[in-house]
């Protein structure tokens, strides 16, 4: 709505020169907005206002369609990394099992390598069997990484239910990246077997593509 203020200024002028024509008292405001034509309604300001209202809703409906569209593109990325993850956590689920194969034979290595260095070193019988059953010993408690293997066996438990809660677990999947490259560095400082070595490096190069995909998770 608007005032039409020609019409307004001629009503002004007809009601002051009949009041001072008449000695009536000058029409009032009210009196004068209530002519016909004085208040117009403006076609003009509603043809603007359908076409704020028809941009407000197309914004609307783009950005519903971005959205949608954001949401698809990263449930299919997202879907696309839970089959990488998984497939990386099954990779240092083999590994861990094959360390702890190597691992068991690890004593009998250690007693078998240190007699032959005894033999090498000294005189048959200068060393007691029960002095080198001692060293033997020692050595193996040393070189024991059960508990590293064990606890790799659990962080791969661990990540497999976190991938699967379907919560943001971004920051828990990064700090157990950690934790798994932690005991890959104990297994490997702690090995005397060349393969238990290898399967260590194994370990660590694809914990560090895990750890790597892991920080695109939320």
């Amino acid at each position: 709505m608007r005032i039409d203020a020609a019409v307004l200024a001629s009503a002004v002028k007809i009601a002051k020169e009949i009041a001072s024509e008449t000695g009536l008292r000058p029409a009032s405001i009210d009196g004068l907005l209530a002519l016909k034509g004085v208040i117009v309604q403006d076609d003009t300001l509603d043809a603007t206002a359908r076409e704020h209202a028809g941009r407000d809703a197309a914004i609307l409906e783009s950005l519903a369609a971005a959205f949608d569209a954001l949401a698809r593109a990263r449930a299919g990325e997202g879907a696309k990394l839970a089959v990488l993850l998984d497939a990386q956590i099954a990779e240092i689920a083999r590994l861990t099992t094959a360390a702890g194969a190597v691992a068991v034979t690890q004593p009998a290595a250690l007693r078998e390598k240190l007699r032959q260095q005894i033999a090498d070193l000294v005189a048959p019988g200068t060393v007691s069997p029960e002095r080198l059953e001692q060293e033997i010993a020692l050595l193996a408690v040393r070189a024991d990484i059960r508990e590293e293997i064990d606890r790799l066996a659990a962080h791969v438990s661990e990540a497999k239910r976190l991938l699967s809660s379907g919560e943001a677990v971004g920051r828990k999947i990064d700090f157990l990246a950690q934790e798994f490259n932690r005991e890959a560095n104990t297994l490997c400082s702690k090995s005397s077997d060349i393969e238990l070595t290898r399967i260590g490096l194994d370990l660590k190069a694809v914990i560090d593509q895990f750890r790597e995909q892991a920080m695109n998770v939320e």
